[in-house]
């Protein structure tokens, strides 16, 4: 354990923070740039992206809280700046999706899984600075989502909105996915921002919502059988697609348990840590290949995809260590360590630096893929360095809860 806290904060502070701080700051348009190419090539014209700034955010805030390191301040202050200076729509609410590289609009969408991650950022940049102003802005983006995209009567929330908050009539994230009202994604991640939330300010709302969610995911999205995660739903929560996305099992996994114990009631945190340990086996039996690799996407009939992307990598890192310390079990343990040699020995570019997009089963990096961009952030590989080093270090204490967060 000592050498894996060691490896995986090594990791955190000389490549992934040093790559974001020296390649991704724009200082001739603000912010930071839209794209950085797999050989560190800058593309200064690409489009600036809602997930990209939010996710920088949140890392930066959370590096910060975690090593005091005045640069990590300073890149969370400018993310933060640009967040509510071009993102933030004054006129009608919530956070466009896409700016040019000017800080101009170019898409107007209110997308629910955007809005969640601008919360979750903001929430933890007022945690690690006590800025009152940015924990005000994202009590303003949670009220203008409760108002306009929750589902009273069904629970949950729909997925996409037009810039004056009406329905929009095509619904998906990214061309990837379906075209549906309901994904397990997005859900995942409003549970994850007002888990944040509420690690700042008690906030009823926030408090009703998470136990409405973590309900949803034990009682609907989560199949009670397989112990996987039903990836997306009709208006009525009918399941509309039988592909199973391991990344996100293994991430749902600890957020639900971290969501559960933000809330604190004993009887729904006792099911969410039983459910997390069926579903980080689930993983372990079908996704984990003998490299230590997790495969990316599989279906009734098996693996559909055996890519090895840089995210559920990190992910699994974080859910096998969850699984560890709520069950006991030593292969979960083992898992983690296997999956951070994946990382070492695949993921990590030791050339250009931060982590290839994803590699084949071969080990060969895929080609062509973004070091930096709208999907390609250091939110998933930093937060799994900071939880597996908070997680370790509870672990070397004797610390028996779920999160070494908060043993």
């Amino acid at each position: 354990m000592n050498d894996l806290r060691q490896r995986v904060e090594r990791e955190l502070l000389d490549d992934i923070l040093p790559f974001w701080l020296n390649r991704a700051i724009d200082r001739e348009r603000g912010g930071f740039v839209g794209r950085i190419a797999e050989d560190r090539t800058i593309d200064a014209c690409a489009p600036k992206g809602l997930i990209l700034n939010a996710r920088i955010l949140w890392t930066f805030a959370r590096a910060f809280a975690v090593l005091r390191d005045p640069a990590c301040a300073a890149a969370a202050q400018r993310a933060c700046d640009y967040l509510v200076r071009f993102f933030w729509d004054a006129e009608c609410g919530g956070f466009f999706w896409m700016l040019d590289c000017e800080g101009q609009l170019l898409e107007t969408e209110k997308r629910v899984y955007g809005q969640a991650f601008a919360l979750y950022a903001l929430a933890e940049y007022c945690r690690a600075t006590g800025d009152d102003n940015a924990l005000d802005l994202a009590l303003r983006a949670s009220e203008k989502i409760e108002s306009v995209a929750h589902d009273a009567a069904r629970g949950g929330y729909f997925e996409t909105y037009r810039r004056d908050w009406s329905l929009a009539a095509d619904q998906r994230l990214s061309p990837v996915d379906m075209d549906e009202k309901r994904s397990m994604n997005t859900h995942l991640h409003v549970l994850e921002a007002y888990a944040g939330l509420l690690r700042v300010q008690e906030s009823p709302t926030a408090r009703a919502r998470l136990e409405e969610l973590i309900v949803l995911f034990l009682d609907r999205i989560l199949d009670p059988v397989t112990h996987h995660l039903r990836m997306y739903f009709d208006e009525e929560w009918r399941p509309r697609s039988r592909k199973i996305s391991f990344g996100h099992d293994i991430e749902g996994s600890w957020l639900l348990v971290e969501a559960a114990e933000a809330l604190g009631k004993p009887e729904l945190l006792n099911r969410t840590r039983e459910a997390a340990i069926e579903m980080a086996q689930a993983v372990y039996d079908e996704a984990l290949d003998a490299d230590g690799g997790l495969f990316y996407e599989a279906g009734p009939e098996g693996i559909l995809d055996t890519d090895k992307h840089w995210w559920p990598q990190a992910e699994a890192v974080v859910g096998f260590l969850n699984a560890w310390q709520l069950s006991g079990r030593p292969h979960f343990l083992e898992a983690a360590g296997r999956s951070w040699n994946f990382i070492e020995n695949f993921l990590v570019d030791r050339r250009h630096g931060e982590w290839f997009w994803l590699v084949r089963r071969d080990g060969a990096p895929g080609a062509g893929f973004d070091k930096a961009g709208p999907w390609k952030c250091p939110y998933h590989n930093s937060r799994a360095c900071f939880e597996a080093m908070a997680r370790l270090d509870a672990a070397s204490r004797g610390g028996k809860n779920a999160t070494g967060e908060h043993a």
